[in-house]
C-alpha cells in the first residue's frame, strides 16, 4: 500500500502533495513501481493534527481518488464516515480507517475495511499513552474490531495494530515482535494483517544517535521486510520502488527454500 497524502501537513513533508496533479502523477508513479493499492489521505493523523473541515477534505481527496482508479485500486484514508462513501462512489475500494468507527460503512458500501487500533485522537493519543500488556490489550481491541466489521458485511478485512498510534516506542517495538499474535487473530476471523511503520518517530530511536524523519528510511525498510517476512498480508509505505524490490527478494528466497 502506497501513500499519497493530499495535505499540507503530513509527518513526511517529502511526500506532501496539495496539488492534485502532483499527487495523481504521485499515485501513478507508484502503481507504476509495484504498488497493489495506493491509500489517498486529505488529512493528516500524526500526533497533533487539527482536524480538517469536511468540505475540504473532500475538496482534497476526490479528484485524487477518481483519477487514480484508472492505474489500480485505491483505498481512501478518512475518519469521517461522508467522505468514506464520498470516495467510495468515485471509485475507492477500501476504507482504511484509524478512527475504528467506520466498520458499518464499509460494509453497508461493499468494500474492503482496514480496522486500525489507536488510543485516543491525534490531538491526544501520544500524551503520555500507557498500556498493561500491550499486546494482549490491542488485540483485544482488533478482535472486537474485526468482529464488528464482519457483523457490518465487510468481506475483505485487515487488521492494523496501529503502530505509532498511542503507543510508547517500546510498545511499536514489542507489536512487531508478536506479529504472530495478529497473524492468528486474523486467521480466526478470515481477515489479514496491515502493518504501517514508514518513516514512524519510533524508527529514530532505535540506534545511537536519535533520527530525525527523513532518515529513517533503512528503518522502514528493515520493519516492512520484517512485517512481510513474518507473513502479513500488506505493508503501508512511503518508499514504494525500495519495498517492492524487498518484496521481489523475499518471494524469491522463499521459492529457493521451498525448491
Amino acid at each position: 500500500m502506497g501513500v499519497v497524502n493530499v495535505t499540507p501537513d503530513s509527518f513526511y513533508a517529502a511526500i506532501r502533495t496539495l496539488d492534485h496533479d502532483a499527487a495523481i502523477e504521485r499515485g501513478r508513479r507508484l502503481f507504476e513501481a509495484g504498488c497493489d493499492i495506493v491509500d489517498v489521505g486529505g488529512e493528516s493523523t500524526r500526533p497533533g493534527a487539527t482536524d480538517v473541515p469536511l468540505d475540504e477534505e473532500l475538496a482534497r481527496v476526490l479528484p485524487v481518488v477518481e483519477a487514480l482508479r484508472a492505474w489500480g485500486p485505491v483505498s481512501i484514508d478518512t475518519r469521517k464516515a461522508e467522505v468514506a462513501a464520498a470516495a467510495v462512489a468515485v471509485g475507492a475500494e477500501v476504507v482504511n480507517d484509524v478512527s475504528g468507527t467506520l466498520a458499518e460503512v464499509a460494509g453497508a458500501l461493499g468494500v474492503g475495511y482496514v480496522a486500525m487500533h489507536a488510543k485516543g485522537t491525534p490531538q491526544t493519543m501520544q500524551q503520555n499513552p500507557s498500556y498493561d500488556d500491550v499486546i494482549s490489550e490491542v488485540a483485544a481491541a482488533l478482535e472486537a474490531l474485526g468482529a464488528r466489521a464482519l457483523d457490518a458485511g465487510v468481506t475483505k478485512l485487515w487488521l492494523d495494530p496501529g503502530i505509532g498510534f498511542g503507543k510508547r516506542v517500546e510498545d511499536n517495538w514489542s507489536l512487531l515482535a508478536h506479529l504472530d499474535v495478529f497473524l492468528d487473530l486474523a486467521a480466526r476471523l478470515g481477515a489479514g494483517v496491515l502493518v504501517g511503520t514508514s518513516h514512524k518517530r519510533f524508527l529514530g530511536s532505535a540506534g545511537l544517535v536519535e533520527l530525525d524523519v527523513n532518515e529513517r528510511f533503512e528503518g522502514s525498510l528493515a520493519t516492512a521486510a520484517w512485517a512481510m517476512a513474518q507473513g502479513v498480508s500488506m505493508v503501508r509505505v512511503h518508499d514504494v520502488v525500495a519495498t517492492s524490490q524487498v518484496r521481489s527478494l523475499l518471494t524469491r528466497a522463499v521459492e529457493e527454500v521451498g525448491a
